[in-house]
């Protein structure tokens, strides 16, 4: 396998672009989400610009790197999850490039967006609630807190789609990224 070099010290920069917005939001407590976020935005950037191999080796770096880099760890776990829905879904949208024989293809592909989340997401509700809810949780509170989780993936993913589509298209022509 042929790797540019080029490619590789991209990779590195994003590598450490993503570290730091983890850590960034491990220091500055009201844009947290915002940052962690933004760190998982950077899997779908070495997904699309690397292909799904090395997207994989990012993502497994960046998590180990900011497992013993970011002093909170919580943070990394929440980056992690986050990271493995990107890469997961960039995963899928490869795969249904490819099946030409389905029918509706976008309309599969959001249901498998959802069963992916939700997989990652149920049991974190249901085993580890305190990382999703830190007060007291009920049956109401935890059936309202699913459904907030279904709105909140459907906007991380409508700003995931935009970030891709706009942000990163500009600023990858002007990075001259090939």
């Amino acid at each position: 396998m042929h790797v540019s070099a080029k490619k590789i010290s991209f990779l590195g920069l994003l590598l450490a672009l993503t570290v730091v917005l983890v850590i960034l939001g491990s220091m500055i407590e009201v844009n947290t989400l915002f940052l962690i976020a933004g760190a998982s935005f950077c899997v779908g950037i070495a997904v699309r610009e690397s292909g799904l191999k090395m997207g994989l080796g990012f993502y497994i770096a960046s998590v180990v790197l900011n497992f013993f880099i970011a002093p909170n760890k919580f943070h990394c776990i929440t980056f992690a999850a986050l990271g493995l829905y990107i890469f997961l879904i960039e995963f899928v949208f490869h795969r249904l490039t490819y099946a030409t024989r389905i029918k509706n293809r976008k309309r599969l592909f959001w249901i498998i967006k959802y069963i992916i989340f939700n997989i990652m997401y149920i049991p974190a509700l249901l085993f580890a609630p305190k990382l999703v809810y830190s007060g007291q949780i009920e049956g109401t509170i935890v059936i309202g807190i699913f459904f907030a989780g279904q709105i909140i993936l459907f906007i991380y993913d409508k700003v995931y789609s935009y970030f891709q589509r706009y942000i990163w298209g500009k600023l990858r022509i002007k990075l001259n990224i090939q």
